[in-house]
């Protein structure tokens, strides 16, 4: 029998990747995250030469033996750049890569319709589902607990996320049969899977729902199995992607597009107000708006930052939500979450609906946009503690406090 447990829809679950943090070996490798962009632009370089170079001669030290404050800079840096990592660390960094390979590979099969019918040689679906749950708990199992002693800071941010969502999912779960222990990981009821039906299981994992618990979990395996720093995986840590996207764009464009002044009508020749809309310069508005939501998307999904993750589900789940309306307006989402747009359909809308919809849902996802943006760059940036010059950054990490 599985064992049930009381888990919130809001669960946080990075007191079980604590290791990162507690151990030797993995708090050092955190510690030298932080100091990875100044590392690399080189004001961490100016920042340890000056140190190390107070108060001692150029050439020499207070016993009289010859000093280069160049070679102690060179070393540490290099530790930084290259940190040990502890054997146990090492197992368990190849052992969450590989999971996460096997943990696609069962996800991908319980999105499969071919494993909801009966076969040829006599299975029937309802074996093969179980089968395919089987593996699933198994690989999820081995993920989780790699991912506690690893050092692979990337990936383990997806299996937080990923765990996250399995917690949020836990009553539908339960009702097939899978249960979450309090370490995170997951127990296979097979009698009450059976009982539950296959149709339970092939629609919380159904490939064609962009925000079902299956979607969701090969969405966080696909990003967490990206590529890492070194080219030796087990031994490296990682860094955030934070490179620009289109959030602030797609902030623009919702704005515009729950303003009043987009939707004031055409006046005549004369000055006088018409009852025409421009709609052509909405519908250019709105075109914008699809086009960044979009890009957003494309530049932002594979982000690690779990305020970018977070807010780019609040977007999803928002726009889920308003996908009838969104289609009115000629707006249609594919499986993927990306929005297209009719032109046609568009134009020959009610207007002031338009402006009435995006009042709320543009507002709403100008908040979101925002601080995906802000969660991909200023946030990101503030997080390395140094400036380009060398200088010290109060925004950033107090661990370095000593070298002011």
């Amino acid at each position: 029998m599985g064992i049930s447990i009381n888990v919130g829809g809001n669960q946080d679950y990075s007191y079980l990747l604590q290791s990162l943090s507690s151990s030797s070996s993995g708090a050092a490798n955190l510690n030298f995250l932080s100091d990875y962009a100044s590392i690399k632009n080189g004001s961490y370089g100016k920042l340890m030469k000056s140190y190390y170079g107070t108060g001692l001669d150029a050439g020499k030290t207070t016993s009289g033996k010859k000093y280069s404050s160049n070679n102690v800079v060179d070393r540490i840096l290099e530790e930084k750049k290259n940190p040990k990592v502890s054997k146990e660390a090492q197992e368990a960094n190849a052992n969450l890569t590989t999971g996460l390979t096997s943990l696609k590979t069962s996800v991908s099969a319980l999105q499969n319709s071919k494993t909801y019918t009966d076969t040829e040689n006599g299975q029937s679906a309802a074996d093969k589902v179980v089968s395919a749950m089987k593996d699933y708990v198994s690989n999820y199992n081995d993920v989780v607990n790699a991912a506690k002693g690893s050092t692979l800071t990337r990936k383990t941010a997806y299996v937080e996320n990923m765990m996250s969502s399995t917690a949020a999912n836990a009553d539908k779960l339960s009702e097939i049969g899978v249960t979450i222990n309090s370490d995170g990981t997951l127990e296979l009821n097979a009698g009450k899977l059976k009982e539950a039906g296959i149709s339970k299981v092939q629609e919380l994992f159904s490939p064609d729902n962009i925000m079902s618990y299956g979607s969701t979990i090969a969405s966080r395996v696909k990003f967490a199995g990206g590529s890492t720093t070194s080219t030796n995986a087990t031994n490296s840590t990682e860094t955030n992607n934070t490179t620009g996207s289109g959030a602030l764009s797609l902030k623009a464009d919702a704005k515009k597009l729950a303003s009043d002044e987009l939707y004031e009508k055409v006046k005549d020749k004369d000055g006088n107000e018409t009852n025409q809309y421009d709609i052509d310069k909405i519908f250019a508005t709105a075109k914008s708006f699809v086009s960044n939501y979009n890009k957003m998307f494309d530049n932002a999904e594979s982000s690690s930052n779990s305020g970018v993750v977070a807010n780019l589900s609040y977007i999803r789940e928002k726009t889920a939500r308003n996908e009838d309306a969104l289609k009115q307006f000629g707006i249609s989402v594919d499986q993927k979450g990306r929005m297209k747009i009719d032109e046609d359909t568009f134009k020959k809308a009610d207007m002031s609906q338009v402006q009435k919809f995006f009042k709320d849902y543009g507002s709403s996802i100008a908040t979101n946009a925002s601080l995906v943006d802000y969660y991909m760059n200023t946030k990101a940036n503030a997080a390395s503690g140094y400036t380009s010059a060398g200088e010290y950054n109060v925004q950033g990490s107090s661990r370095y406090t000593d070298f002011m």
